[in-house]
């Protein structure tokens, strides 16, 4: 049997198109995804998006009096709990597009599921009219 290489290009080129297109259903449904980390005393809240790009810092008056080497070093801890979550979050979204054989990609740009143990809801999903659920 001889290989048709453009027969496989475009089956690939179709794998492709299929794919993409239940991400964009799927992202369509849930809207963009963030995650969100709070210190313990609510002093301190982190949102990031996937990937870890910082969308929103709140400080009250509280978190300033910890000092700006502690508060950054808060901030910094929180933003890396955060990611996690979005990657979590992530990984939940794009794992049932991908199937199985997605999850080497999805680990290789972060998104991989949480163990259970440090699973939290504590992250949001911007549903694009102000909101996030």
């Amino acid at each position: 049997m001889e290989f048709d290489a453009e027969r496989e290009a475009d089956r690939i080129d179709e794998q492709v198109r299929q794919t993409s297109q239940r991400a964009a259903d799927q992202f369509a449904r849930v809207g963009s995804v963030t995650a969100s980390a709070e210190s313990g005393d609510g002093a301190i809240r982190v949102e990031v998006a996937p990937g870890g790009l910082l969308t929103n810092v709140r400080l009250t008056h509280a978190a300033l009096r910890s000092g700006t080497d502690a508060l950054a070093q808060q901030i910094l801890a929180l933003a890396h709990t955060a990611t996690r979550r979005a990657g979590d979050r992530m990984y939940r979204v794009l794992s049932p597009v991908l199937g199985p054989d997605g999850d080497a990609t999805l680990a290789s740009l972060g998104y991989e599921p949480l163990p259970e143990d440090e699973e939290e809801d504590d992250y949001s999903v911007w549903d694009g009219r102000g909101r996030t659920r």
